[in-house]
């Protein structure tokens, strides 16, 4: 790797984000390369936590063949964690039937289902979910209680939540407990907290779009490979090539 496919945060930065980045691994897993002695920084065995500068040569000793990346499109049942579980619960990836080195981009909390991407392609990380870019995601929701006559202006407009006023959205009402929700942006319990600001309480809240992935008719638990025509409108979406 002699330079970064493209523009990547700035720089210096640590050698783990950048070779995550480029899709050589997670940063732990890229952490694990360098502790085996397997990176080289203009021609130099790199060290933990080591940052590079941009036209800094980085390469990677015994890459004798190029990665295979790998997307899939899941449905996260209720109760399954994407991030981080705890004793006795269970994570996303397990008995899924996945390669192992796949993992999530993003997360979509316990009591939520719906789509997640996972991949093994470290570079889509920064470019789905960094804030910097708009990337829309689409939600079905359903509250407890019917939805007041104002409550899709307020949702549209911003909504305060807890000091953070929320962008611009997309609501459309589907029922008089149900709405559909198109967000650019994913702070945490996000929709949650914007009805609980408007006075009502979500009690199923579902993902059914990233960008122009979607759910469609797959089953909870079930995952289908992102590939051909979707696979590259995906990855020219967030600024990558297939």
């Amino acid at each position: 790797m002699q330079k970064p496919n493209g523009e990547v945060a700035a720089y210096p930065m640590r050698v783990n984000k950048y070779l995550a980045h480029e899709g050589v691994a997670t940063r732990r897993g890229a952490d694990e390369l360098i502790a085996r002695g397997k990176v080289l920084i203009n021609g130099r065995v790199a060290t933990l936590g080591e940052k590079v500068n941009k036209g800094d040569t980085v390469e990677l000793r015994g890459n004798s063949s190029p990665k295979k990346f790998l997307y899939y499109a899941y449905n996260k049942p209720v109760g399954v964690i994407t991030h981080s579980p705890q004793f006795g619960e269970k994570y996303i990836t397990q008995g899924a039937g996945l390669p192992k080195d796949v993992f999530p981009v993003g997360r979509l909390d316990k009591d939520s289902s719906g789509l997640i991407i996972l991949t093994n392609d470290g570079r889509v990380t920064d470019r789905l979910l960094n804030p910097e870019y708009d990337h829309d995601k689409e939600y079905r929701v359903r509250t407890a209680e019917p939805l007041r006559e104002s409550f899709k202006k307020y949702m549209e407009t911003g909504v305060d939540i807890g000091g953070y006023l929320t962008k611009p959205c997309i609501v459309r009402k589907t029922g008089p407990k149900s709405f559909n929700i198109t967000l650019t942006e994913g702070k945490k319990h996000q929709i949650r907290r914007m009805v609980a600001a408007l006075h009502n309480t979500v009690v199923e809240l579902e993902r059914v779009r990233i960008l122009n992935v979607h759910l469609e008719d797959l089953a909870p638990g079930a995952w289908r490979l992102i590939l051909g025509d979707e696979l590259k409108t995906f990855l020219a979406q967030i600024g990558m090539e297939n």
